[in-house]
Order: C-alpha cells, then sequence, then structure tokens
C-alpha cells in the first residue's frame, strides 16, 4: 500500500483512521499522505473528498510545474522538492497537494523525503493542528521550500572551492566540463525555487478557497524562504560564471606578461646578432678590423648594450 498515512484530527488531536468511516464534523479535518499510489488508490481518495479529474491527473504525474489552481471549493498545489543525488546531480520529485475546508491531501512522486517527521512535529503542537488543513498546507510548503537550503549550502561550498581553485590557474578542460554541468543544474534549480516563490505569493496574496484569512501571513513567511532560495540560486550561477571570465582574465595576464618577457629577451639578442651579422659580410674595410683591441671593443659594447636593455626592461616589469 502506497497511503502512508490517513489520520483524522479533532481540535488538533488524532482521533483515528480517516478513511472508511463517515466524513469529517465540525472541528475534524482529515490528513491522508499518498506516496506514488496506484490508479484505485487514488480513485479511492478522489471518490471520498470529490477530487476534480484534471487535477488528480496532473498528482498523478512526476514532471508538473510548481502551480497554485482552485477547484471550486478546493484548492490544487503542486510543489517540486530537490536533493543531491549520486555526484553532483540534483533529483527532482512533486509533491502535489490537495486542501479542502475539512481535508488535505499530499502525494508524493519521487520525493525521498517524507512527511513522517513533520507529521509527529505538528502533532506535538495541537494548536497549530487545531486551526485546520490550512496550517498544514503551510507546514508542508515550508518543508518543501526549507529542504533547498541544505542543496544550496553545499552548492556554496562547491562554488567556493572551484573560485579559489580558477585564482591559480586556468580551469582543465575536466573543470570546465563541471561548470557547465554545474550552470545547468543551476539554471533549472533558479527557476524552480522562482516557480515555488511565484505559489507562495499566489496562495499568500490572492484569495484562494480554503485558505482562512489568518493563514495568510504564514504563507508569506514561506514566500521569503523560497525567493531567498531563488536569489541564492541566481547568485550561484552568476558566479560560476564569472569564474571562467576571471580566470580568461588571468590567462590573459599570464600570456600578456609571458609575451613580454619573450618580447625583452628578443630585443636583447638582436643587438649581438646584428652585429655579428655586420662583421661577418666579409667586407676587406671594415673599422676595427686592423685594431689590435677592436675585438675587445666590439665585445664591451656590444656587452654594455645588453646590460642596458637588461636593467631597462627589467624597471618597467617586463623581466
Amino acid at each position: 500500500m502506497t497511503i502512508i498515512a490517513e489520520r483524522r484530527y479533532r481540535q488538533g488531536k488524532p482521533v483515528g483512521p480517516a478513511l472508511g468511516g463517515a466524513m469529517p464534523q465540525a472541528g475534524e479535518f482529515d490528513w491522508i499522505g499518498l506516496h506514488e499510489p496506484t490508479a484505485d488508490e487514488i480513485a479511492l481518495v478522489q471518490q471520498r473528498y470529490h477530487l476534480h479529474p484534471l487535477a488528480v491527473e496532473d498528482a498523478m504525474g512526476s514532471h508538473q510545474q510548481p502551480k497554485a489552481e482552485s477547484y471550486g471549493d478546493q484548492l490544487f498545489v503542486v510543489a517540486r522538492t530537490a536533493a543531491f543525488a549520486e555526484g553532483e546531480a540534483i533529483a527532482y520529485g512533486q509533491t502535489a497537494i490537495f486542501l479542502g475546508t475539512d481535508f488535505i491531501v499530499t502525494v508524493r512522486q519521487g520525493s525521498a523525503r517524507a512527511h513522517d517527521e513533520l507529521r509527529q512535529a505538528l502533532e506535538l503542537h495541537h494548536e497549530r493542528l487545531a486551526e485546520g488543513p490550512d496550517f498544514v498546507l503551510h507546514a508542508v510548503l515550508d518543508f518543501i521550500v526549507n529542504g533547498y537550503m541544505p542543496l544550496l549550502d553545499r552548492l556554496d561550498q562547491i562554488v567556493t572551492e572551484m573560485e579559489e581553485g580558477a585564482v591559480g590557474a586556468f580551469p582543465d578542460q575536466a573543470r570546465i566540463r563541471r561548470i557547465f554541468r554545474l550552470r545547468r543544474a543551476m539554471r533549472r534549480l533558479e527557476a524552480v525555487a522562482g516557480q515555488m516563490e511565484e505559489v507562495a505569493a499566489k496562495v499568500a496574496l490572492v484569495e484562494m478557497p480554503a485558505i482562512d484569512v489568518r493563514a495568510r501571513p504564514y504563507f508569506r513567511d514561506v514566500y521569503d524562504h523560497a525567493r531567498r532560495a531563488a536569489i541564492r540560486a541566481k547568485g550561484l550561477n552568476d558566479t560560476l560564471g564569472s569564474i571562467l571570465e576571471v580566470a580568461g582574465l588571468l590567462e590573459q595576464s599570464r600570456q600578456g606578461a609571458i609575451t613580454r618577457q619573450l618580447a625583452a629577451w628578443a630585443a636583447i639578442l638582436a643587438v649581438p646578432t646584428a652585429i655579428a651579422g655586420i662583421y661577418g659580410m666579409n667586407f676587406d674595410f671594415m673599422p676595427e678590423l686592423e685594431w689590435r683591441y677592436g675585438y675587445f671593443a666590439v665585445l664591451g659594447v656590444t656587452a654594455s648594450i645588453c646590460a642596458g636593455l637588461f636593467v631597462r626592461f627589467r624597471r618597467i616589469g617586463w623581466l
């Protein structure tokens, strides 16, 4: 069975199972938790709580975008979970939520983060559950959005390490491929976080069915968390792009320094090359050919010019 939990609450306290008996009375609501349910299981819940078939169809999929839609007196919300998979890949899941005045149904698809701990934590605070299923919706959305933070913290560490490594040397091909993989992953995470921000803003600011006015400030808190996650994802994505730009500038500077050194040495070596070329032309009448100290004088002049050029290039930072 993929019905993980089905409980009824009265004044915030669990009073028994939700399915199979009468519908909730005043002061009661049902919380049904499903994980990748079968067609028969979702049909059972659909029939009992009169869920809209289009919403049920979206809940049974696994690649829906985050959204919040009203179907009569019910609210349907799709949220996306994100967590590290193998290596640096990000695995996404989907949680569809059906909200009515006396029930809430959560349907998880591909998400490894169960709601057991969340349910147990809420059951320790009866006054929260006594507010109704809309407060449970807030807790579930807050649970999902806060799940982005450990992922972003780890990505922040990875990006910081890559940024520091790029300062020392230009990234090799393996590192460049890694940067592009991370940028692609960050763009998707940024999009998901941005869509979750829109969902939280809609639920917090727009009048929606089954949500009490008193619950809206709580959804604004979810909106704030989603907004911060989207901003962090965008910042990390921009940082990855700047790593290549900074590394490219550093590599250009390094190549420029090497080019200047080569040019300086070429200028120094050009002096003895030119003088040796002149005296190798086999003319009969050339200066200092008959002078006893001519050879030493030419060597001295050549050495002096080369030394002067060396000092000059050293002063201007070319050597």
